[in-house]
């Protein structure tokens, strides 16, 4: 599936996160797609972007499925990440902005939940997902200015 399809359909379920584990789910979601996004760029993207994609692709080490990423939440299995299905990155500038504007969202949804937060534990996955999703953006907006856009 081309990367902006994807990206909206994490941004769509990101708006119908209401419980806190499915928010964290989506950020580690999002995280993931911006790894893949980053990596297929890195791999087939325009010459200019083949190495920031890299730096994207490889943010924090494959934070998404690290212990405390996607791949270590309870019920989450490979099938389930959606970046597991991106075959592509048609328009890369459209699909870098949609990506930078995702991120921005959960790092603002992270936030909120962060500053609500009864529990300790809840309250260090909110910052953790906020860190990684920050290093995602800066990284995003790097691959932009690479673009000019």
């Amino acid at each position: 599936m081309d990367a902006v399809r994807l990206i909206l359909a994490t941004r769509h379920a990101l708006e119908q996160a209401w419980q806190v584990e499915d928010l964290i789910t989506e950020a580690w979601q999002a995280q993931a797609l911006a790894e893949a996004v980053g990596g297929h760029l890195a791999l087939h993207g325009p010459p200019e972007l083949r190495t920031a994609g890299f730096s994207v692709g490889e943010t924090g080490g494959g934070r998404a499925c690290g212990p405390a990423g996607l791949c270590g939440l309870p019920g989450v299995r490979p099938e389930t990440v959606r970046a597991s299905i991106l075959t592509g990155v048609r328009e890369p500038a459209r699909a870098l902005t949609e990506l930078r504007d995702l991120l921005s969202e959960l790092g603002a949804a992270l936030v909120g939940l962060a500053c609500s937060a009864e529990e300790e534990a809840v309250y260090w996955q909110c910052i953790d997902a906020m860190d990684a999703a920050e290093d995602s953006k800066d990284r995003v907006c790097a691959l932009l200015g690479a673009l000019g856009s």
